[in-house]
Order: C-alpha cells, then structure tokens, then sequence
C-alpha cells in the first residue's frame, strides 16, 4: 500500500510541476492571468466532497436491492441481508467495489480499524441502504463467495443517497481496487487523486494512533484473560497448548496453579501462517503465541489474530514458534451449572498511568476464563436437536444438540459438521432424543450463553 501511495503522489507531483511550467512559464503573462493563476491554485487546495455529486440511479439497469446489516466483517466488506431470491438464507456476502481497505480481522493493519469503524458507523446510522452490482446481474468475486457491490445509504428518509465505497476512498481509508472498468471509474481517480494529494490517513506518513507499533508484551495466557480490556489491539505473547485446531482457528489453553482453572483463548490465523506455520499449531504441541488482541463481534468474544510465521527468519521475535509437543488437552470436567452461572474471584494486578501497581480482586464469569479451554461433561440426557439448514453455510448439517444436566440445568452442545469414516456428514439421527451422552469440547458463545462446542462424533459417547 506505501509503495502505491508514493507512486501515485509522485504522479500528482509531475502533472501539478507540468501545470506550473505550462501557465507560468510564457513570457509576458498579464496581472490578470496571475491572478487567476493564483485563485486557480487556491480552489485546488480545497478538499472536495466529490462523493456526494454521484447520485444514485434506480433506473439504470444495474441489478440492485434494498438489504439490512447482518454482520460487520472490516472496511470493505460487509454480510447484508437480502429477500433475493438468488441468495439462499437470505445472505449477500458483499465486497465492496472500488476499494480495498487496510486489514483489520485476521490480519492488523495501520487504519485498518478506522476503516472499519468509518463503515459501521456509516451503516449503523443508515435509515435505508441499497446494494448495486455494476452490471446487470450480481457478480461474485475471486473467491466465488463474496459479491462485488456499491454500497448506498442515506441517514434520514429525505436525504440523497450516498456512495459508502466513494466515501470510504474519499477518507483516504483504502487504495483503489477493481474499479478501472466501472461505471464510477473517473469518479473513483479523481477522487483518488484528491485524497492523496492532501494525505489523507493510508496516503499520509502519520501513524495511525488506534494502531499499536511496539513490541509484544509478554504475560500468562491467566494475566491476558484477566485484563483482556486494556489489552485490545495490543501486541501480545504468552505460551499455551493446543487443544484443537479447526477452520483456520487453534484452541489454546494453559494451566494456572494458584486458581486450579485452565484459561482459554482462540487464535485465528486465516492465511497467514503457511504450511510451516500451521505446523506449529498441531493438536498437543506447547506454543508461544505473538499477536494482537482483537474483540470478535460475531462471535461476541476475544481472540488474537495478525500472527506470523516467517519461514526465512525462523528465529523473527514475532513469529510464533513450537516449544514441545506430545502434550494432551485437559478436558477438566465440569457441572452444565458451574459453566453456566459459576463465579470467580481473583486478585488481578493493575498499573496506573504513573507506572504504580496494585492489586484488586474482581469477579469473573468461570466460562470466560476457560472460554476456548478444553471441558468435559457426563450424563446428559439430550433433550432436542436443530440442525443447520442453510446450504450456502459452511455450517450446513451442523447440530445443536440441547441436553439437560443431572440437577435440570440445560446446555447447548454445538457441533461443527461432523463426518463418519467415508466422508458423509452424520445427522441428528446419530444422537437419538432421551440418550445420556458424555461429551468434550472446548467452552464457547453463543447469544451471552456458554456451550461447548464439540469438533467429533466421537467427543459425544452415548451410553
């Protein structure tokens, strides 16, 4: 992204020198010419909001929707709801076009949280917001999952529509992406232009104060769950051992002798790791985790992302590395009611701004601490069943499988798609209503209510 930045100001930079020497390097030039040579300069020192002269178009052919948030993704890219019938579930996972902002999910970048806070600010405040394909059909994109649009919205029922991709540009919150073919290309350099020749944020040599630029801070993986809070968006590193590994995510927890609990954490890597890395976070194997804390709203928990691992620099203090292996998740076993309600007091050590330390005792929920640990329950009986039903998930033929603990209390057992030896996917028929089961897993979320979520046939026993 630097490198595109400088090129594009060092382009401004010559057609602005060209100008000059063009209108004020003739002999003879007029006061009234430098006059208006200087008031010429002077407009061009203004920041325009070319956003709002692009309107949009209800007849122009192109297909378009009027859609609801689902889900906030980062800055350019957002899950609407739709009533289209051409998206099963009602979901358009939407790209949008024009522009590619910095990273903000499983990767961190400087702005990459400020253009995602610019998109959801803009979209939580929408009256009305329309999505428009640049052509007459929806058009996915490289992935095949996700969908190419412009984004509209409008802040009050008499107001214009707005281009929220324009504007996210206009921010200098992205560089340009996809949009030399498009209905809004011009607009989009010009804009472009505009926002690189004032500086504005990825266009500028500022850093980004939402962005942390020190090293990692090494602490106990019982110290980050503690003080999670203060450490959002912060750089972190702390050992643990791999519980599970799965769509991308590992399950890390680690033992704390003076509580007696096993705190958990998630670590989502997406693509970043390559196959060397991935490596390192095997079932069983003691890691040292380096990454940043970051607040998961879909899942409505914490996890660490924008982890590496540099093949080449084996050695990089911001890789994670493998420390031993051969070690085994703990699956403490646990009442559905403790996991559930259970609280826990523990003295946590603060600093304030003047560096001074002390210690407090605060309560925690025993679920968020040993959230994304290993646990384990018996004698369920298993009460009902839902199975995921949109076929565009990935979670399709995923089951909720609620069953009621020895003292009443329920629990959620959530799978991931479960598969037999051949490769089908096992069915609710598999967990007959009014079976006792004993099952593991690691402790997870879902609408503020802890379950366990459960990664094989075989963590489910039946007896």
């Amino acid at each position: 992204m630097k490198l595109y930045a400088r090129i594009m100001a060092l382009l401004l930079v010559a057609t602005m020198l060209a100008g000059c020497f063009a209108a004020c390097g003739a002999p003879g030039d007029s006061e009234g010419t430098e006059q208006e040579s200087a008031t010429e300069t002077q407009q061009s020192n203004e920041f325009v909001d070319y956003a709002s002269t692009v309107k949009f178009e209800p007849d122009s052919g192109r297909a378009s929707a009027t859609v609801t948030v689902k889900t906030f993704v980062d800055g350019d890219t957002t899950h609407f709801n739709i009533s289209d019938p051409s998206f099963d579930g009602g979901v358009l996972k939407a790209r949008y076009l024009g522009v590619n902002t910095p990273e903000s999910t499983g990767q961190i970048e400087p702005w990459g949280k400020k253009a995602s806070n610019f998109t959801k600010e803009a979209l939580k405040n929408a009256t009305s917001i329309i999505v428009e394909s640049d052509t007459a059909t929806w058009n996915p994109d490289s992935t095949g999952d996700r969908y190419l649009v412009w984004v509209w919205y409008k802040t009050a029922n008499d107001a214009d529509y707005r281009c929220l991709n324009l504007e996210i540009l206009q921010e200098g919150l992205a560089l340009a992406s996809k949009s030399s073919d498009t209905v809004y290309a011009d607009i989009c350099v010009t804009i472009l232009n505009q926002a690189v020749k004032h500086k504005k944020h990825v266009h500028s040599t500022e850093k980004d104060p939402d962005f942390y630029y020190g090293a990692a801070m090494p602490m106990t993986l019982k110290e980050l769950k503690t003080n999670i809070e203060s450490y959002k968006d912060k750089s972190v590193s702390f050992e643990g051992v791999v519980v599970r590994n799965s769509n991308q995510t590992a399950y890390i927890e680690e033992y704390d002798e003076e509580t007696g609990l096993y705190f958990g954490i998630q670590v989502y890597y997406g693509y970043n790791l390559g196959f060397h890395g991935e490596e390192i976070l095997s079932v069983g194997n003691r890691v040292l985790i380096v990454g940043s804390v970051q607040y998961y709203e879909t899942g409505g928990t914490y996890q660490i992302s924008d982890i590496f691992y540099h093949a080449m620099r084996p050695d990089d203090p911001e890789n994670i590395q493998k420390i031993s292996d051969g070690h085994t998740a703990a699956y403490a076993e646990v009442s559905a009611k403790d996991l559930l309600t259970k609280k826990v007091e523990i003295d946590v050590t603060s600093t304030d701004e003047d560096g001074n330390e002390s210690v407090v005792t605060k309560s925690f929920d025993y679920g968020f601490l040993t959230m994304h640990g290993s646990v384990s329950m018996k004698n369920l009986v298993i009460k009902s069943i839902y199975t995921t039903q949109n076929e565009d998930s990935a979670n399709f033929g995923a089951l909720s499988i609620t069953c009621v603990a020895e003292d009443g209390t329920e629990i959620v057992l959530r799978t991931i798609v479960l598969k037999d030896a051949s490769g089908k996917t096992i069915t609710a028929d598999a967990f007959p209503i009014g079976s006792t089961v004993d099952a593991k897993g690691v402790v997870d979320v879902f609408n503020g209510v802890y379950q366990i979520k459960v990664f094989s046939a075989s963590d489910i026993v039946i007896h």
